[in-house]
């Protein structure tokens, strides 16, 4: 139960952003929680990550989940998936990305499942070896 619980969650965020719905975004998050729209570079809050998600729907991203596992311990999950994203720049250029994305969710008080930290470039570090 928890483990689809905590898929609706991530379905919801993934579905919210492609439709460029940033409410709907953001009502995946924690208040405080943590994206990481570029490794080294992270927004937090509502106010920040209403902005990088602006900055974000603007290519028009098209992400598709190619593999993904959730791990939970009590009220903490982790969600990890490899995904491939398709989108275009303001001048029209394709844009192609790949990558392994980590996310933590907390489970709230009324039993959803929120996102604390969702960071799409989790191997990064695995690229400076």
């Amino acid at each position: 139960m928890e483990q689809n619980q905590i898929q609706l969650t991530i379905d919801n965020n993934n579905s919210a952003v492609s439709t460029g719905d940033i409410e709907n975004i953001l009502a995946t998050f924690e208040s405080s929680g943590v994206l990481m729209g570029q490794p080294g570079m992270s927004s937090m809050g509502t106010t920040a990550l209403r902005e990088a998600f602006k900055q974000f729907i603007a290519i028009n991203p098209k992400i598709t989940i190619t593999s993904h596992e959730i791990i939970q311990s009590d009220d903490i999950a982790l969600h990890s998936s490899t995904w491939k994203m398709l989108g275009k720049a303001p001048d029209g250029t394709a844009i192609e990305q790949s990558g392994f994305s980590v996310m933590v969710l907390r489970k709230q008080p009324d039993g959803s499942w929120l996102i604390v930290i969702d960071n799409p470039f989790g191997d990064h570090l695995v690229h400076k070896i």
